[in-house]
């Protein structure tokens, strides 16, 4: 099975081609350009076709990672993967960045549980515990830094994310967001078609808000 998996959750725009039955990447390219993923995305998909001399024919699935992250890049990315699936007549399958950046630390410590952990200001961190074989062990949520320390005092395992030198004081390194496509990939090959069309994974609502008092009155 042809995977094109997509990523525009965060300052990365990126695509990548995966074969599953052969557990290979074909194509993979990756910008960090923080935004403008609308404009950029089409750009990087023809890369990694190119790369892998293939078509959006030779495509059997759609991966797309679906949030907590960027607003506006997660609708890209979103919107990108159903048009195409559409259009392809293949499914698509949403793939949550929680669970990307617990599969890397997975790979690099592995029978280690991992807690996910994103910085999402405001004093809230975006929070997901996962076993040793990335199964989840709960819900994604936000919740304030004061009840995610609190969590992660009595986590055994791994923490992974920007929220880590939030949660362990002692953490030292880059703890930047990083959604690898190659796992986009993986994840979304795993995943299953049935549970629907991929969605926006928000976890609190939107900064900016509209300004009821200039509405317009519907008659």
């Amino acid at each position: 099975m042809i995977i094109l998996a997509l990523d525009t959750a965060g300052v990365d725009c990126a695509a990548a081609l995966y074969d599953s039955g052969r557990d290979t990447m074909l194509g993979e390219a990756s910008d960090m350009i923080g935004k403008g993923h609308a404009e950029h995305l089409m750009g990087i998909i023809d890369r990694v076709l190119e790369q892998a001399d293939m078509s959006l024919s030779a495509v059997d699935r759609i991966a797309v990672t679906i949030g907590p992250g960027s607003f506006t890049g997660i609708r890209v990315g979103v919107a990108a993967a159903r048009g195409f699936a559409l259009s392809l007549g293949v499914p698509a399958v949403g793939v949550t960045t929680l669970a990307v950046m617990a599969e890397a630390q997975r790979l690099k410590t592995p029978g280690c549980p991992v807690l996910a952990a994103m910085d999402a200001k405001r004093n809230e961190i975006y929070l997901q515990a996962f076993n040793v074989d990335g199964e989840t062990f709960d819900e994604a949520r936000a919740v304030t830094v004061e009840e995610a320390q609190a969590f992660a005092a009595a986590f055994e395992g791994e923490i992974t994310g920007s929220a880590t030198p939030l949660l362990k004081p002692d953490a030292t390194g880059d703890h930047a967001n990083h959604f690898p496509i190659s796992i986009v990939a993986r994840i979304g090959a795993a995943a299953d078609p049935s549970a629907g069309k991929p969605k926006p994974l928000y976890l609190r609502g939107p900064d900016a808000k509209p300004q009821a008092g200039f509405a317009i009155a519907r008659v």
